[in-house]
């Protein structure tokens, strides 16, 4: 007989899961992740500024943007595998330290190149996160809770991005200085991450203050839903796999083109001013972080309902249509508030694109999940690679930034496509669910 793992689980308020050993735990890794896409985010901010300073190309600003992605793309692979080798917990504490430091190394940069050698060190060292915090999730969420858990922790980095953009803009308003800005901030990661490090634990088991009931609450679920530990998951396909890297690399260029291009799209192609430029940025990277939280909320009420392929298409296909259709139409309008309002509904659907990180806990091996949220990075990251230079480039072809809307629809239609065909039908067991 097959447990009905939704009807075996408990009905929570907000307030009690938020008061649960796990949720603490997800809410940590969602602080943190936090603060790290501030880090990503500062040098987007502060660029109008240190091109003042430095005399910087667009092409050279774009190599810079890129230049963190070099090593966060390279070592998402040994990354994932680390924090399945030598645990998930260790490998967030050390790299948080690490990336810290090289963000308050960026504020003693001397010109262009020695910026672009911290952004490198930053993209190392930032790399182990997100692999190590989707094992963390799949450690400690039951099936039914793993969507809001999972696109909670990713809502850090559009969260992020909204508070960069509006406290390092007022950070540099106030001291008259970017690199201010950066220490200040690379300092809160250090100090963050030893908090975090003191506070999480690889399993449930490990954790002190956990009860027993939580425990057996989580263990029931993950038996329920065909995770044990030695259940073992049939390989992914070669289409799934494909579709996968498709989807994510579509999907990383959109978000991840904003993210470095969108503040200077407001301030040179729009014309706003630093801190009107930090508020739009804020309201629409908060656009997406409700966003993304709304999709995990949604993404566990349609699998009660639906079949869990049938969910997943019904939120790729919202996310993906609506995505491309707020791009297509931003070039045609001409007023900034409604172009801000556009942008902020478009990156709001956009980043439902979070539920990516559920797919290695929902498909891969345990001992593995880490090294396939590396992998399906690992593929985004490389289309983050190119798309500063890209729109750099096309900034200086064009002189403008219609095209560059242009390419961006391009991007959000392959990353469409590309969610469209994962199965998502089946379970870590290998069977059709």
């Amino acid at each position: 007989m097959q447990t009905d793992i939704h009807a075996a689980a408990p009905r929570h308020s907000i307030r009690s899961l938020l008061t649960t050993t796990r949720w603490r735990m997800v809410l940590l890794l969602f602080v943190l992740y936090t603060v790290n896409c501030i880090d990503r985010m500062s040098l987007s901010v502060g660029m109008p500024s240190i091109v003042h300073e430095f005399h910087l190309s667009a092409t050279m600003q774009g190599l810079i943007l890129s230049a963190f992605f070099w090593t966060y793309s390279t070592f998402q692979i040994p990354a994932g595998w680390a924090a399945d080798r030598y645990g998930a917990r260790r490998m967030i504490g050390i790299s948080a330290a690490l990336w810290g430091g090289f963000q308050c190394l960026a504020g003693f940069a001397a010109n262009g190149f020695m910026l672009l050698l911290t952004r490198i060190g930053l993209g190392m060292f930032e790399a182990p996160y997100m692999p190590a915090a989707t094992k963390l999730s799949a450690s400690w969420l039951p099936p039914t809770e793993r969507a809001r858990g999972v696109t909670l922790i990713d809502s850090g980095a559009p969260l992020g991005s909204a508070i960069g953009g509006l406290a390092i803009s007022a950070l540099i308003g106030a001291s008259g200085s970017w690199r201010t800005a950066f220490i200040i901030v690379g300092a809160l990661t250090v100090a963050l991450g030893f908090v975090v490090y003191r506070l999480l634990r690889d399993t449930p088991e490990q954790h002190p203050g956990i009860d027993s009931a939580e425990q057996d609450y989580i263990r029931a679920q993950k038996v329920a839903a065909g995770e044990t530990p030695r259940a073992t998951a049939a390989p992914l396909s070669r289409g799934t796999i494909t579709a996968m890297v498709i989807g994510r690399i579509g999907w990383a260029m959109v978000f991840f083109g904003l993210v470095t291009w969108g503040p200077n799209y407001l301030s040179v192609g729009r014309g706003l001013d630093i801190r009107s430029m930090g508020f739009a940025t804020f309201v629409i990277f908060l656009a997406g972080a409700a966003g993304e939280i709304l999709s995990g909320m949604t993404a566990d009420w349609l699998q009660k309902r639906f079949s869990r392929g049938m969910a997943f298409k019904i939120l790729f296909g919202l996310s993906g249509g609506m995505s491309l259709l707020c791009l297509l139409t931003l070039p045609f309008v001409g007023d900034i508030r409604l172009a801000v309002a556009v942008l902020a509904l478009g990156v709001f659907f956009h980043l439902w694109g979070g539920l990516y990180w559920i797919i290695p806990a929902m498909l891969a091996p345990r001992d593995q999940v880490g090294l396939v949220g590396g992998v399906m990075n690992f593929a985004g990251t490389g289309g983050a690679i190119i798309v500063p230079i890209a729109v750099g480039m096309i900034v200086d072809v064009t002189g403008g930034y219609h095209m560059v809307i242009l390419f961006f629809a391009a991007c959000a239609l392959t990353y469409l496509i590309g969610s469209l065909l994962i199965d998502f039908g089946r379970n870590a067991a290998g069977e059709r669910v």
